[in-house]
């Protein structure tokens, strides 16, 4: 089992920034990869952006340059620095790890809100 444990997220004026970070613990061998999804109330939860073990990472079109994923110093960490943060941006965002993408193992979600 792995459990994630995420950080960040909170209230910001559109054109704000911020930062989530999820670290990783158990057997973490089995991550090769690790990502944030959203969930925005009424649809669909959707892929933000990942990165795997070797750093190739994929993004969301809607936040191609303007969010930016990397692994931590920490192994077994990610970070999504979020700028120019939109109100459609709003939504809970998950963390998650595993061998496939996306994998197994899911975070609690953090709120991130973006007012206008």
């Amino acid at each position: 089992q792995v459990q994630l444990v995420e950080s960040g997220g909170g209230l910001v004026q559109a054109g704000g920034s911020l930062r989530l970070s999820c670290a990783a613990s158990g057997s973490t061998a089995s991550v090769k990869a690790m990502g944030w999804y959203r969930q925005a109330p009424g649809k669909q939860r959707e892929l933000v952006a990942d990165i795997t073990n070797d750093g190739t990472n994929r993004y969301a079109d809607s936040v191609k340059g303007r969010f930016t994923i990397s692994r931590g110093v920490a192994k077994n960490t990610v970070n999504l620095q979020m700028n120019s943060l939109k109100p459609e941006d709003t939504a809970v965002y998950y963390c998650n790890a595993g061998w496939l993408r996306p994998g197994n193992y899911w975070g609690q979600g953090t709120q991130v809100t973006v007012s206008s």
